[in-house]
């Protein structure tokens, strides 16, 4: 149904280039990951678009790290075990808490300036986090901050070479070993990077949806490539939806950071009035998922399609200061934080699940990594504890970086040539505008495998993405056609581990299962091009 490539070639006939390295994205996972390798080996860098434009970007809450007196690495792990919801990886956790320090320092030292206070990295807390251990920068621009000082240590780097405005169209494998991969230049040319190791950084999948808080980018590409190449995909039911979009006419969903929250905002409902205490102790600092789906009961409560934002009982001068991205977009639309109630609702945000990795961050496919939002390497289980993707890239990113170092040269397989794939189904499909087909593909998804779920909408939304695998017979040849195919094969994923997955856990919910069951269902599921879905025990304690 879906084949192992997205395109014909022979290898013989293409332009061959050598490196040791190829990194496939340049948000905090593979800027990290670039410069680290590239202390070692030559490394090849490859992006879609520009350089700053990723994920990481346009992060605003922070990284999570133990950096005060206060807090220790056993809190930091019990919050994020508890916020999985009992699908984390225990030994990921630990690397995660105990190596996320030291990466927050390896990010000052290559210059990303935090905000201080009195002399003192300055914190802030988030939902489901025990202690305020959130470092941000510039206020609310935490992760423009972190690309823009790394971007420019792999600009100056020698070893680095810095590929913009490049499509990879698939990895290549033999005898289930990566040896590198095939590229689409801007000019249209195609040329075959190979590669000891190769490792995806292509974030997350927010554009599967209709609304989102993520850049026009993210559309799981390196999900898809992983899976077309034989490599275990887990947890795609796993997609966390952030509580708190902007939601006003002529607007973007722009994130409004859960930091607001950890600052004191409220979240009510059109009459007003203030609603959390009816579903978690917490109050906004719940789990998002819990905050997101309350918001949605709300809405539906009172006929409405937003909720308020409420942050004015605050200073103003603090309200400026702590976000000042947030209150000059906001202001950009006519609305003033510290003075009005701001609307806002859930919208797609972060895919826990993605490429299973190893705790050295190595695929199911030797010498293919993957790291940052598009992995699944058990830091997150069934819902992401705020703020811990940025810490995972950098703790991941050198985890691989050491891996790599103990590699051996590229076996015979890698060393030939002649491999060469064409697909006798091709023929033409017929060609419909394709951002008329992204936009159908994202409505299905709202419509069908959202927030809230339930078997008849997960079966029509399987029904309406299949009508578009036809894509894959006909002749594919421009970056907006492979990241249609790309977005559809995760389509495809997530809604096939939904309709398995017949319970409620983390940021999957189902309204026929609404409750958690830990005995049949504290188990993980993966997804293989070449097996029916599997399943794999936590180890979760």
């Amino acid at each position: 149904m879906i084949p192992q490539y997205l395109v014909d070639f022979d290898l013989q006939s293409l332009p061959c280039i050598e490196t040791d390295v190829i990194v496939i994205g340049s948000g905090i996972a593979g800027l990290y990951t670039a410069i680290e390798a590239g202390k070692d080996h030559s490394v090849i860098m490859i992006t879609k678009n520009a350089l700053l434009e990723s994920n990481t970007r346009y992060a605003q809450g922070g990284i999570a790290a133990v950096t005060s007196e206060d807090d220790s690495p056993t809190y930091h792990r019990e919050d994020t075990l508890m916020a999985g919801a009992g699908l984390c990886s225990s030994a990921a956790v630990d690397a995660l808490v105990n190596e996320g320090p030291e990466g927050v320092q390896e990010l000052i030292r290559l210059g990303t300036s935090f905000d201080v206070e009195n002399g003192e990295l300055a914190l802030t807390q988030e939902g489901a986090h025990s202690r305020r251990r959130i470092l941000h920068a510039n206020g609310d621009a935490t992760g423009f901050e972190i690309v823009r000082a790394l971007a420019v240590q792999v600009q100056l780097h020698e070893r680095v070479k810095l590929w913009e405005h490049h499509f990879v169209i698939d990895v290549l494998s033999s005898q289930n070993e990566c040896i590198g991969a095939l590229i689409q230049r801007p000019d249209g040319q195609r040329v075959y990077v190979k590669a000891a190791a190769t490792i995806l950084c292509t974030g997350g999948a927010g554009q599967l949806y209709r609304y989102t808080t993520n850049p026009d980018v993210a559309t799981a590409d390196g999900i898809a490539i992983a899976y077309r190449a034989g490599a275990q995909i887990r947890d795609m039911e796993f997609i966390q939806f952030h509580p708190t979009a902007l939601c006003y006419p002529g607007a973007p969903r722009f994130l409004i950071s859960e930091a607001v929250r950890g600052e004191g905002a409220v979240l009510r409902n059109i009459k007003g009035e203030r609603f959390m205490e009816k579903y978690h102790d917490l109050l906004e600092l719940a789990p998002r998922d819990i905050v997101a789906r309350a918001i949605v009961s709300e809405m539906e409560d009172t006929k409405s399609t937003f909720v308020y934002l409420d942050i004015t009982h605050e200073p103003e001068d603090m309200i400026k200061h702590r976000f000042p991205t947030i209150y000059e977009t906001c202001m950009n639309y006519g609305l003033d934080m510290a003075a009005d109630w701001i609307p806002v609702a859930p919208a797609a945000h972060y895919m826990m699940g993605g490429v299973k990795t190893d705790l050295n961050g190595e695929s199911s496919v030797s010498r293919l990594f993957a790291c940052g939002e598009v992995s699944s390497t058990g830091v997150h289980g069934a819902n992401r504890l705020a703020s811990n993707s940025l810490s995972e890239a950098i703790v991941f990113g050198k985890r691989i970086v050491n891996r790599i170092r103990g590699l051996k040269p590229l076996s015979a397989a890698g060393d030939i040539l002649d491999i060469f794939h064409v697909d006798k189904e091709r023929m033409g499909a017929p060609k419909q505008a394709i951002i008329e087909r992204r936009l159908k593909l994202q409505k299905v998804m709202v419509r069908y495998v959202g927030l809230r779920r339930n078997e008849a909408l997960l079966y029509k939304g399987m029904e309406e993405l299949k009508r578009q695998l036809p894509i894959f017979h006909g002749e594919l040849t421009r970056k907006e056609e492979f990241e249609f195919a790309n977005m559809l094969i995760s389509c495809l994923l997530v809604t096939c581990a939904a309709l398995e997955r017949q319970e409620s856990r983390g940021a999957h919910y189902r309204e026929d299962y609404p409750h958690k069951d830990d005995a049949m269902w504290r188990k993980h599921l993966l997804q293989h091009r070449e097996d029916e879905i599997m399943e794999e025990f936590s180890d979760d304690v």
